[in-house]
């Protein structure tokens, strides 16, 4: 019996994975003329490295400088762009009845509230994780065990709802049951260790019982 829930953010909760994309990809062609392809992005994001593996010649102050930039195109994304996913407030509502929940996710902290404000999801949520929280990033384990212990939950009491295949290593990592989320930026990806997958978040209100 599942109580609680950990949720990733990006493409699951708002749709900013493709902004991250734009952002860093524009970066490395401005400041190393490297055109990053989408599936060399995807595979640097399943190892959990940085984009700047892409330009290997690049200094440690080139790298700071251009990260820097990266950043600011992001939030400028962020800001002007739709990153809403259809009925998740719904979902969210109707799991809060049953399940305590709390995101777990690898944006820094600036990025995150930038997202979320005037958002209405953190509502739901009992707590957040960002990449400050914890000392290493997905694909790596401690992103989730610090998730479970925030909660003083037990492993087999908790459920990851992913749609990456680096947030599913993680998961899998901290022996904790994942869902995949169907994302079109991800789906590429191999899920095949998820113990289930859902076209939607919506979907989510019909498998867990199952667990």
């Amino acid at each position: 019996m599942k109580k609680y829930i950990l949720f990733d953010n990006d493409g699951v909760l708002v749709e900013t994975e493709p902004l991250y994309y734009e952002a860093s990809k524009r970066a490395l062609k401005e400041f190393f003329n490297v055109n990053l392809q989408f599936d060399d992005y995807m595979k640097i994001m399943t190892d959990g490295k940085g984009v700047w593996v892409a330009a290997p010649n690049a200094s440690q102050k080139e790298i700071v400088i251009a990260r820097e930039q990266r950043d600011v195109y992001y939030q400028e994304y962020l800001k002007k762009e739709d990153i809403a996913i259809n009925d998740v407030h719904e979902v969210l509502n109707e799991l809060s009845k049953n399940y305590k929940m709390g995101i777990v996710t690898t944006s820094r902290r600036v990025d995150f509230e930038i997202i979320h404000n005037n958002r209405g999801i953190t509502d739901f949520m009992d707590f957040v994780l960002c990449v400050e929280d914890y000392p290493k990033s997905k694909p790596y384990p401690d992103p989730y065990l610090k998730g479970v212990e925030v909660f003083n939950a037990k492993k087999e009491e908790t459920i990851v709802v992913e749609d990456s295949q680096r947030g599913l290593i993680s998961a899998n990592k901290a022996n904790i049951d994942c869902v995949i989320v169907h994302n079109q930026f991800t789906q590429t990806q191999d899920f095949s260790t998820a113990k289930h997958k859902i076209k939607d978040l919506k979907e989510l209100l019909e498998v867990l019982p199952s667990f």
